[in-house]
């Protein structure tokens, strides 16, 4: 209930705050550098990809060592032939241990995090282009509303007049009442019309209001979005290299392959230094001091038999970069069908602009044409009401064909992947998404992790690209894996 108090109540002030606001002039430019420092949706996926920024601090701290506090208290009873002896016992020690060679697997962990965060970085340059596609339809779609509301109160205005000329002539004899109430049914409809398209505009202020983050004032004509392609194969071009989609499908291909490298890592030894130290003392007179130990050493580990779980891994893993593969090709083949069908939309667009403002120009003589004949007899009032309804329709169709190529255009670089806050708007101020990541990269960074990271790619299974086995079949590609990987005694 506070919630929707609140809503309503952000929503009155929102509403007195656009009436009581002085009229000034907007540009698109202005609404796109307000929506790309506010928008909800866009501010959320930066805070989701800085969140996936720590994901490579949190694969290199395989590289440094783990320091643990413990503390044990125990108990013991024991039933002698001297009686019962009982012992309460506190032990505290302070553990250290350093991975020195994994096999590649806090390596490979590193490169595949690192591939995520790019990966994740195209995903905001989509969620980016979305947010500014939307700007830019809602911005057209009001001064669309706009001028249709000015083309229904201008209808308005001429069909009062057309009535009253009606009403004039009925009374002298020169018109029925046929024609008079033909005029009367044009202004009822004309007054319909005028409330829907008031209507429409409320609708689109509201979404423009939602994505922008505040009222459409005076929202002036937009220029000419920059980069708009000339021909179709060079915007094909540009999007299958640019597109966020596909690069951030090739970045997730990449973390799948150094993934499968991860997992081939598994059926190599690891090498780990240790080192404790602690003490422990009776509870009844404590002294830590009394019982001291100082140990340190390296351990070795060799996977001989792990069940079948190390195999299963490795066959996973192929199978996901396999399907990251197939991804790819499918985000490619989805880039050829968005640039084409917003360049098909584009090119119908320009058509119907051209088509509309002849139109508009060949209705506007008709119908001042009607009007100058109707004045001496050649013509009646349903010829002048109907070319009246022609030159509206007209130019509603041509305010709503300007409105669809510039739509058209968005879509268009939007596909290309050229949509962005700095290529509209030459003075805005760029987000920097690797800014945080290089921030926190090195976070917890001890002087021998550079040392610790070249140790353990020594012998380490190599990132091999998905590309180079997909002739091979899948199972083949597996038998051909686990052959080569696995160790004698089995798994």
């Amino acid at each position: 209930m506070l919630k929707r108090s609140s809503v309503l109540a952000s929503v009155a002030l929102f509403a007195l705050a656009a009436v009581a606001a002085p009229v000034s002039a907007e540009t698109l430019s202005d609404a796109i550098a307000l929506a790309y420092r506010t928008n909800p949706t866009l501010l959320a996926q930066r805070a989701n990809q800085r969140a996936l920024d720590e994901s490579v601090p949190q694969a290199r701290a395989g590289l440094r060592p783990t320091i643990s506090v413990s503390a044990d208290v125990d108990y013991s009873r024991a039933d002698t032939p001297a009686g019962v002896v009982e012992t309460d016992t506190l032990g505290v020690g302070v553990g250290l241990s350093q991975n020195l060679y994994t096999g590649g697997r806090v390596g490979h962990a590193i490169g595949a995090a690192e591939a995520n965060v790019l990966a994740g970085r195209e995903q905001l340059r989509g969620v980016e282009q979305a947010v500014l596609a939307s700007v830019i339809q809602a911005y057209v779609d009001v001064r669309r509303d706009m001028e249709i509301l000015t083309i229904r109160q201008d209808n308005l205005a001429v069909l009062r007049r057309q009535l009253d000329e009606a009403d004039a002539r009925f009374e002298v004899g020169e018109i029925t009442r046929t024609d008079v109430a033909q005029a009367q049914a044009r202004l009822a409809q004309s007054e319909a019309d005028l409330a829907q398209a008031q209507a429409q505009l409320s609708v689109s202020r509201a979404a423009y209001a939602a994505v922008v983050g505040q009222a459409p004032t005076n929202l002036e004509a937009p220029v000419a979005l920059p980069g708009v392609p000339a021909d179709f194969d060079s915007a094909l071009d540009v999007g299958l290299v640019e597109n966020p989609a596909v690069r951030g499908a090739e970045f997730a291909l990449r973390a799948a392959e150094a993934r499968v490298a991860a997992a081939r890592s598994e059926y190599l030894p690891s090498v780990r230094a240790t080192a404790s130290y602690g003490g422990s003392s009776d509870l009844s007179n404590f002294d830590l001091t009394d019982r001291t130990a100082f140990t340190a050493g390296a351990s070795l580990s060799v996977p001989l038999f792990t069940g079948g779980l190390n195999r299963s891994r490795v066959a996973q893993a192929l199978e996901t970069a396999n399907a990251a593969q197939i991804d790819l090709e499918g985000q490619r083949r989805g880039v050829l069908q968005d640039v084409s069908s917003a360049y098909a939309q584009l090119v119908s667009a320009r058509s119907s602009v051209a088509a509309g403002e002849q139109a508009v120009r060949a209705a506007s003589v008709a119908a001042e044409g009607v009007r100058q004949e109707a004045q001496v007899g050649l013509r009646t009032t349903l010829d002048v009401l109907n070319q009246e309804l022609e030159l509206r329709a007209a130019q509603v169709n041509l305010v709503s064909a300007r409105r669809n190529e510039y739509v058209a255009q968005a879509a268009v670089l939007a596909a290309m992947g050229r949509l962005e806050g700095p290529r509209l708007v030459a003075a805005i101020d760029a987000y920097d998404a690797g800014a945080n990541a290089a921030a926190v990269r090195w976070r917890g960074a001890l002087p021998w992790d550079p040392a610790i990271e070249a140790l353990d790619r020594i012998a380490a299974p190599p990132v091999v690209p998905a590309a180079d086995a997909e002739d091979a079949p899948i199972d083949a590609q597996l038998k051909a894996d686990t052959a080569a990987a696995a160790p004698a005694v089995g798994d």
